[in-house]
C-alpha cells in the first residue's frame, strides 16, 4: 500500500515463543508503516528492574504508581536484558494484578496511539479484535537456541549453547502452562514459523497480511 495517510487506527499483534523473531519482526514491520511499535516484555522488564532497585513494601501500590506516569519511549533504550532482570521479570508475570496494572498502560497506549504492532505472548487476548494477528516460532528450538546464543556471546562469552536451550524450553514451558494469560495460538492467527525463515522473508509474509487486511478495511 502506498497512501497509508487516510488509515486511522489499526492493530497486529505478534505473539509467540522466545527467540522466535518476533521482536525483530515487530520493529521492522512498525517502521515499514511508519507506526507506533510496543514491546509488552519490556514493560514486564522494566517492572522488575524497579521492584529490584527500590525494593518496595507493596509492590503494586508501587507499580500502580510508577506506570501512571510511565513515557514508553524513555525505556526502550535501557538495559533490561540482565538475568536477574530476566529471571525475575518471568515471575512477576504470573502475578494478576501486576498483569493487569501492564494491562492498562497497553490500552491507554493503544487508544493514543492508534496505529500500532504489539508484540508479547498475549496480545491477542488483551487485543482479540485486532486487524491482523500472527503467531510466531522457532521450531526446532535449538534452532531459536543457536540465534540467541550468538547474540548473547557478544557480550558473555562463556555462555554455552546448551545452557541457552535450557533456558528458553523452560522459559516456554513457564509460558505455555501459567496460570493467567498463558501462550497459546488465537484462532484466527497466522502462524509463522521462523526457522527456515530470514527475516525478509518474514516481513514479507507479513506484509501481505497487513496489505490484505488494510485494502479490506480502507479500500485500496
Amino acid at each position: 500500500m502506498e497512501n497509508l495517510k487516510h488509515i486511522k487506527k489499526f492493530i497486529v499483534n505478534i505473539d509467540g515463543s522466545s527467540s522466535s523473531g518476533k521482536s525483530t519482526a515487530a520493529k521492522l514491520l512498525a517502521e515499514k508503516y511508519n507506526w507506533s511499535v510496543l514491546y509488552s516484555g519490556l514493560l514486564f522488564r522494566y517492572a522488575a528492574k524497579k521492584i529490584i532497585e527500590k525494593k518496595p513494601n507493596n509492590k503494586i501500590k508501587f507499580l500502580e504508581k510508577l506506570f501512571k506516569k510511565l513515557h514508553y519511549n524513555k525505556i526502550k533504550n535501557l538495559n533490561l536484558h540482565t538475568p536477574e532482570i530476566s529471571k525475575y521479570s518471568a515471575e512477576i508475570a504470573k502475578i494478576l494484578k501486576i498483569r493487569s496494572i501492564i494491562k492498562s498502560f497497553q490500552k491507554k497506549y493503544v487508544e493514543r496511539k492508534q496505529k500500532v504492532v504489539l508484540e508479547g505472548r498475549d496480545m491477542s487476548k488483551i487485543f482479540p479484535n485486532a486487524e491482523v494477528k500472527f503467531f510466531v516460532v522457532c521450531i526446532p528450538l535449538l534452532v531459536a537456541a543457536k540465534r540467541r546464543w550468538l547474540q548473547l556471546r557478544i557480550k558473555n562469552k562463556k555462555i554455552s549453547l546448551n545452557e541457552v536451550a535450557k533456558d528458553l524450553k523452560k522459559r516456554d514451558f513457564a509460558d505455555k502452562n501459567r496460570k493467567h494469560s498463558k501462550l497459546e495460538r488465537h484462532a484466527e492467527s497466522v502462524y509463522i514459523n521462523t526457522a527456515k525463515l530470514n527475516i525478509k522473508s518474514v516481513l514479507d509474509k507479513m506484509s501481505k497480511h497487513v496489505d490484505k487486511a488494510l485494502r479490506k478495511k480502507y479500500g485500496k
